[in-house]
């Protein structure tokens, strides 16, 4: 039984967003949350919260045992683009693109 959260529309660049999830994909829920305390990135501020609605959907949701979960899928997918523009020199414009991201975890009851 798989227990999900998902944030969407999230601004952040999805490459960004991706690598600090690869740090947690496959680690237990504690020590998943003691790697997303203790890396120095926006992302994983993020992240922290999908996994706590991840283990809160699974221990309401499923009942299952918060000491026994661990990440069984982990990813980032693209959101759509906020396109901006910048003023420059002459006269010109420079394209501005505001990436975002779909984050989505699942987590596992370890047998």
């Amino acid at each position: 039984m798989r227990a999900k959260a998902t944030a969407k529309y999230v601004l952040i660049s999805p490459y960004k967003a991706r690598l600090v999830i690869d740090l947690i994909r496959g680690k237990s829920v504690g020590e998943a949350l003691n790697i997303l305390d203790t890396t120095p990135k926006k992302a994983s501020r993020l992240i922290k919260k999908v996994l706590l609605s991840a283990v809160a959907n699974a221990e309401n949701n499923y009942g299952l045992d918060v000491d026994k979960l661990y990440v069984a899928k982990a990813y980032v997918n693209e959101g759509p683009r906020l396109k901006r523009i910048w003023p420059r020199a002459w006269g010109r414009a420079s394209r501005i693109i505001r990436r975002m991201s779909h984050l989505t975890i699942e987590v596992e009851e370890r047998e």
